[in-house]
């Protein structure tokens, strides 16, 4: 993959986020500093990135695809209040994945996906404020 000045762009900016943006979020940061970069060229490196293992595409059935810069291994869980993805890190969920992948050639299959829900900081905050 080449090297270009709107990919190098939109990987700095999307490895200084830890929100997780959508295609479209990523586009009206950029815009901000390259006004002649179009959203198809941001969607179309998007791909390419994440099929070159150097950002991680995340996708929910019927969500819009968000992007994660950071490719070390972590979990996520998207709130069920404001929708947001929040990074989680843990040993035992690691364990566990460990575990499933071992099992994914005698059940057929080559790849899972653990997506975890719950309600995030913000919105438990704003949860007892109310309360």
């Amino acid at each position: 993959m080449n090297r270009t000045a709107q990919r190098d762009a939109i990987l700095k900016q999307l490895r200084a986020v830890k929100t997780h943006p959508t295609a479209d979020e990523l586009y009206a940061g950029l815009r901000v500093n390259m006004p002649q970069i179009s959203l198809g060229t941001v969607y179309r490196n998007l791909e390419q990135m994440s099929q070159a293992g150097l950002i991680r595409k995340l996708e929910t059935a019927g969500k819009q695809k968000r992007f994660d810069g950071d490719i070390s291994e972590h979990f996520h869980m998207r709130c069920r209040v404001c929708g947001a993805v929040v990074d989680i890190e843990s040993e035992k969920l690691r364990g566990l994945c460990a575990m499933i992948r071992k099992l994914l050639p005698e059940l057929g299959c080559d790849s899972f996906n653990l997506e975890l829900s719950g309600c995030c900081g913000g919105c438990k905050e704003e949860t007892m404020v109310t309360n």
